[in-house]
């Protein structure tokens, strides 16, 4: 092959990401040979800051790896920590942890949903214009990711970079009248997800079929969030401590956020995931609203996701009103003792699971740190997608079209690489 030609303009746009990156197109003619999706993420150190420091100090210092989603990264650190410590915070904490991981699915996913993923289906530039021509749906995403980050501020006393979660609990348990105003907010709000929900159904989305593994948390009783094993598709079922047995992260030479494969092989994280292989652990009522709306899981069209999505905030806000019912305050936390101890967790985040393990030693400093997120797994199952899709869509077309064809589909994933993406800047090579 020759050295390959950059014969058109490049066409940079500010996208509705975070993050830097570049798509890269080889092509020959009118086959497409290679996509390289480039990220360009400094090295963070987030598991280096941790190894020598106190277990004490994980939530604090692992809450900044993302801004959208800090309490997956506390609330897995901490569980594989109380493993290695080998204590189990008891039933009313375990409910108010899932209360909390509601309210970040609520504020993540509305989030997506009306400023990253809607504009992309309703011919518009960004959630501003959005806002012009549909402003009673706007301010209904709005009044969900608001009452998403007042769950998620009940028991993480603020919803940036939450301080309230620790090892063994929590600092301090919610008083009742704090509980008592959110649970009426949770009752008005039942009503502004069941319409975000049929307005999702309603879209008219790309009819994108194909053959991929979904991968995320089960539990035999219920929806997964932040405890079950680990399943996929294919037939997996393991525990956490199992998960680098099966998964393999890699560096490409393109991109300096590493690669995951299951067993050689791309996966999907993630609501699609979640619901392709979950969605009978819901509860009646949102799988009842599933189907008066006319949505099916599992499903293979990769476009559903925004769907999933709109059905976990349907989910997660009556899941919270279900945890915060007859509310008594108890012990926010259990006694926890250093020792030398190994431990590994997984949690589901609102863009996919999460894994974490940590070796702590027996005056409680951490010794070893390794923290897996979501979308440097979901990264090699994307630019997969992208040559797939962008071969199917066809490279006669512009390059602008090509940029928002490839945009709307890693969109579509909600990808948040060291909180990530958010300059494309497409190059096609053609020779």
């Amino acid at each position: 092959m020759t050295e390959p030609r950059n014969i058109r303009l490049r066409v940079p746009v500010i996208t509705r990401l975070e993050g830097e990156g570049a798509l890269e197109l080889y092509c020959r003619g009118d086959t497409l040979e290679r996509a390289v999706l480039r990220i360009f993420e400094p090295p963070r150190f987030f598991e280096k800051f941790l190894e020598g420091k106190h277990y004490s100090e994980q939530p604090t210092i692992a809450s900044r790896i993302c801004g959208i989603c800090p309490i997956a990264y506390q609330m897995t650190g901490v569980r594989a920590i109380e493993h290695a410590l080998g204590i189990e915070p008891g039933d009313w904490i375990s409910r108010m942890r899932r209360m909390l991981q509601c309210g970040e699915w609520l504020q993540s996913h509305a989030l997506h949903i009306h400023f990253l993923a809607l504009p992309d289906f309703l011919g518009c530039a960004h959630m501003m214009d959005l806002a012009r021509s549909h402003p009673e749906e706007v301010r209904r995403g709005l009044r969900l990711q608001a009452l998403g980050n007042d769950l998620i501020s009940l028991s993480g006393a603020r919803s940036v970079h939450p301080v309230g979660l620790k090892v063994g609990g929590f600092h301090k348990a919610p008083a009742r009248q704090q509980v008592a105003m959110l649970q009426r907010r949770l009752t008005q709000a039942l009503q502004d997800a069941a319409a975000l929900v049929r307005w999702t159904a309603s879209l008219v989305l790309p009819e994108d079929h194909q053959s991929f593994t979904s991968v995320a948390l089960h539990h035999d009783s219920d929806y997964a969030m932040n405890e079950g094993r680990l399943c996929s598709s294919q037939g997996l079922d393991i525990a956490a401590t199992e998960y680098q047995q099966y998964f393999r992260e890699h560096q490409e030479p393109h991109s300096t956020a590493l690669y995951s494969l299951l067993e050689g092989e791309p996966y999907l994280l993630g609501p699609l995931a979640r619901m392709n292989l979950n969605f009978d652990q819901l509860p009646l009522a949102v799988r009842e609203l599933a189907a008066d709306c006319g949505i099916r899981f599992p499903s293979d069209n990769i476009y559903h996701s925004i769907q999933a999505r709109a059905l976990e905030c349907y989910f997660t806000v009556l899941e919270a009103q279900r945890l915060l019912s007859d509310y008594q305050p108890q012990a926010a936390c259990v006694q926890d003792t250093p020792r030398d101890g190994w431990g590994a967790h997984c949690t589901e985040a609102p863009r996919g699971l999460i894994y974490h393990h940590y070796r702590v030693d027996d005056g409680g400093f951490i010794r070893d740190a390794c923290i897996i997120p979501p979308t440097s797994q979901n990264q090699a199952r994307i630019e997969a997608d992208l040559y797939r899709s962008l071969t199917d869509f066809g490279l006669e077309h512009s390059d602008r079209e090509l940029q928002f064809h490839a945009e709307r589909l890693i969109r579509n994933y909600d990808p948040c690489i060291s909180c990530s993406v958010h300059f494309l800047d497409l190059r096609v090579h053609r020779s």
